[in-house]
Order: C-alpha cells, then structure tokens, then sequence
C-alpha cells in the first residue's frame, strides 16, 4: 500500500490550500483515512479524520476552517484548507487505518508554509 500526498505550498495568511492524498494497493474498504501534521520542535497532531461512512473529526484549531472530505472509489483523501494562519505551518502527513486489522499506512508528507 502507497499513499502519495500533493497539494502543499506557500500561501499568505487568509488564504486556501487544498491538499489530496491517493491510496494505492489493497486496502480494506472499512477504514479512516486523515491528516496529521507536525510543526517544527512540535509533536505530531492529529488535524481531521474521516471514515469509509463519511464520518468526521477536526481538531479544535481547524475546526471551521479546514474540510475533509474523501473519494471511496479512488481511495483519496483531501483536506480543504481555508482561512490558513501562520500556526498551520507545518509538515502534513496523511494516513489510512484498516478498522479489522488494524494497520496504518502513512504518506510521505507535504510541507504547508503560511506566512504573514
């Protein structure tokens, strides 16, 4: 299984971002796939996860701001990105976890830089 993220960039404060991330390999239809992300010197958090039924889960800082919302048939997962301030600055990591195995597999990461 390969998880291949796009989308990152450098955008000004107040602007959008949208970030995607397709799955590739055999992956077990009844998952969560999300984003985390990890500032530097900061610890990884979690930002937005979503499940194979379309349910989801923000992070108190994003909430509001960034949507997450997936593709089953392509196994993709995207994260729309508004509203961006300096402290979303981070590497963003997206993932899928197999409910029954469970196993996680994560993408390679794309670096988000929001400047004032």
């Amino acid at each position: 299984v390969q998880l291949q993220a796009s989308g990152g960039g450098l955008v000004q404060a107040g602007g959008s971002l949208r970030l995607s991330c397709a799955a590739s390999g055999n992956i077990l239809s009844n998952n969560i796939m999300g984003w985390y992300r990890q500032a530097p010197g900061k610890k990884r958090e979690l930002v937005a996860t979503i499940t194979s039924g379309g349910t989801t889960n923000y992070a108190d800082s994003v909430e509001g701001r960034f949507t997450v919302s997936r593709s089953n048939p392509k196994n993709t997962v995207y994260l729309e990105m508004n509203s961006l301030k300096p402290e979303d600055t981070a590497v963003y990591y997206c993932y899928v976890r197999e409910r029954a195995t469970p196993t996680t597999y994560w993408g390679q990461g794309t670096q988000v830089t929001v400047s004032s």
